[in-house]
């Protein structure tokens, strides 16, 4: 799905909602709701009052790393955005050239053995493309300045929405060395991705939402799950108040296509027992489960059977939400606003209908709502009068 709409370069949010005046905090982001093809204008901070008890909100715990790392190719200097970590300690990267701005353009992958130097004296050599659709994510192995190299192993899935269960290690083992070698190098040398649309660099902690928690293994996401971003304690404790329940889920982020708008490749996820649970028994309430954030989506559906029932799940998905395939669980969604180009919007017409995103997409933009990360948000919830249009995926 693609709108006619273009967003005005003066539209994308520039710097998060706390920078743009004295004591704002986060949730100072406008919020479109969209019932249907009726349309509101609302602050985030009315969120509360937009849902009631019962509903959950599904909300992403993935951490924010600092996954942007200067390189060189030979005398040039590049960019290497470090994706996804594979089963056998390779990474999945896209490697940019920097524009003189701060920020990175995009730059053709490969070829196979490019050498990437990175601080530290660490070595990345690409191998192969992640996948045969696009040449922008590359499979590259690190090694340490010692020359010790990442052991060769699994890779992710492509079986059209499938979960494999890897290999992963627990809460207690060590992460091998070269997969180790890399979040410390994030850790020391890197920076969170960054845009040409942002007016600047921002602190690690800017990128992180109040869900976030850490992984055991250190895993993260290269972007942040933004649409959780303007949640902050305060509203989660009136959120809590109200009756609303929250169902943590994980799904680490790649890089996103940019520029490309390409579909989500495989990333991995987790839905816990108890988070199963809770979206089964607001179901089988009077509860709305709105998931909170694209990513969101992606995995609990992932974990919903055929029969509409969540089971407790982890492992590596490659499920594309499109309006052929609908969603088996999600009633609502708590989303950025995406470019008219990007793939995320079929996940938004399988929640909601063609007419009720082009109606609320049309409305953010004469309403001056800002895009990006650390724009405005978009609440997208089922009409109130009984319907039937897409009971075939989304109705009880």
């Amino acid at each position: 799905m693609t709108t006619a709409l273009r967003v005005p370069e003066e539209l994308s949010a520039r710097v998060p909602a706390e920078q743009r005046g004295k004591g704002l905090d986060r949730d100072a982001v406008r919020l479109l709701v969209s019932r249907g093809t009726e349309v509101s204008h609302h602050g985030f901070s009315e969120l509360p009052s937009l849902l009631r008890a019962g509903d959950l909100l599904i909300v992403n715990t993935s951490p924010t790393l600092a996954a942007a790392v200067d390189g060189r190719i030979g005398h040039a200097r590049v960019v290497v955005h470090f994706s996804t970590r594979g089963d056998d300690g390779r990474w999945a990267v896209e490697v940019r050239d920097p524009d003189g701005r701060g920020t990175t353009r995009a730059r053709a992958g490969g070829p196979a053995g490019t050498e990437v130097r990175l601080p530290g004296g660490v070595r990345l050599v690409l191998e192969e493309p992640l996948t045969g659709r696009s040449p922008r994510l590359w499979w590259g192995r690190v090694s340490e300045p010692g020359g010790r190299v990442s052991e060769p192993g699994g890779q992710l899935s492509e079986s059209g929405g499938q979960v494999s269960q890897p290999d992963r290690p627990g809460p207690d083992a060590d992460v091998p060395s070269a997969e180790a070698d890399v979040l410390g190098l994030l850790g020391r040398h890197g920076r969170p991705i960054r845009y040409s649309y942002t007016e600047r660099d921002q602190p690690l902690s800017a990128y992180q939402t109040v869900f976030a928690l850490p992984a055991a293994d250190g895993a993260g996401s290269a972007e942040m799950p933004s649409a959780a971003r303007p949640f902050t304690a305060r509203l989660v404790a009136a959120l809590v108040s109200r009756g609303v329940q929250f169902a943590p889920v994980t799904l680490h982020t790649g890089v996103a296509s940019a520029e490309a708008h390409e579909p989500p490749y495989p990333e991995r996820f987790t839905v816990p027992e108890t988070s199963a649970r809770l979206i089964n028994a607001a179901r089988a309430g009077d509860g709305r489960v709105v998931a909170v954030g694209t990513t969101a989506v992606r995995a609990v559906e992932s974990a919903t059977g055929a029969d509409g029932v969540v089971r407790a799940a982890e492992g590596w998905t490659d499920l594309v939400v499109t309006p052929e395939r609908g969603v088996r669980v999600v009633d609502g969604l708590l989303t950025g606003l995406h470019e008219p180009e990007a793939s995320h919007l079929l996940m938004l017409e399988a929640v909601a209908g063609r007419a009720a995103i082009d109606r609320g997409y049309d409305a953010a933009l004469r309403g001056r709502y800002l895009w990006h990360e650390f724009g405005d948000v978009h609440l997208i919830l089922p009409e109130e009068a009984p319907h039937t249009e897409h009971c075939s995926s989304n109705c009880r």
